[in-house]
């Protein structure tokens, strides 16, 4: 039997493309088998940010991925980041691309699935989206680094947020300093 973790990583158009492409760093070198989904838009971010995306395993309009069906077997999704379009296509049910049915399929199959939001201000509709998926067990991680840990660089700050997101699979990692009162 194979308890090497499965987990499909999506990520979107928003600002902050950096974190998943730690993100899928860090689930690969802590020997998690990963699914990843690149979004045309999140590739435009990218090209603008100057961050390095992983490499895609599925087209987003490839509706007929193995991640889009209930029978292929994850531990979960984590959308990272999550625009606020895969937000309201995630909450509303709209499975118009991969991003949103492999999303889908998590929740109706009762998986783990965790959004990393990356926009402030939040209006009244990406709030409500938000408490929608909240109230369904979604785990709603909004982008923000915390600073106890006293980062040096950008890359400390991503490593800290990448490290908290990992925490929620239960995945061992050193990516920051945990809290310690002194």
């Amino acid at each position: 039997m194979n308890n090497k973790k499965k987990i499909v990583v999506a990520i979107t158009g928003a600002s902050g493309v950096i974190y998943g492409a730690k993100l899928v760093e860090a689930l690969k070198a802590a020997g998690v088998q990963t699914y990843v989904v690149v979004t045309k838009n999140a590739k435009k971010v990218a090209d603008y940010e100057g961050v390095k995306l992983p490499k895609s395993d599925f087209n987003e309009e490839e509706i007929d991925a193995s991640i889009a069906s209930g029978s292929f077997k994850t531990d979960g999704m984590i959308v990272c980041p999550c625009s606020m379009k895969s937000l309201a296509a995630i909450s509303h049910g709209y499975a118009d691309n991969l991003v949103s049915r492999a999303a889908d399929v998590v929740l109706k199959e009762r998986r783990k699935l965790v959004l990393v939001l990356r926009e402030t201000p939040m209006n009244a509709i990406h709030l409500e989206n938000a408490l929608r998926l909240s109230r369904l067990g979604v785990q709603i991680m909004p982008a923000c680094p915390g600073f106890y840990h006293k980062p040096k660089t950008l890359e400390d700050i991503v490593k800290f947020f990448v490290g908290k997101i990992l925490d929620q699979f239960e995945i061992e990692n050193k990516l920051y300093k945990r809290w310690e009162k002194s």
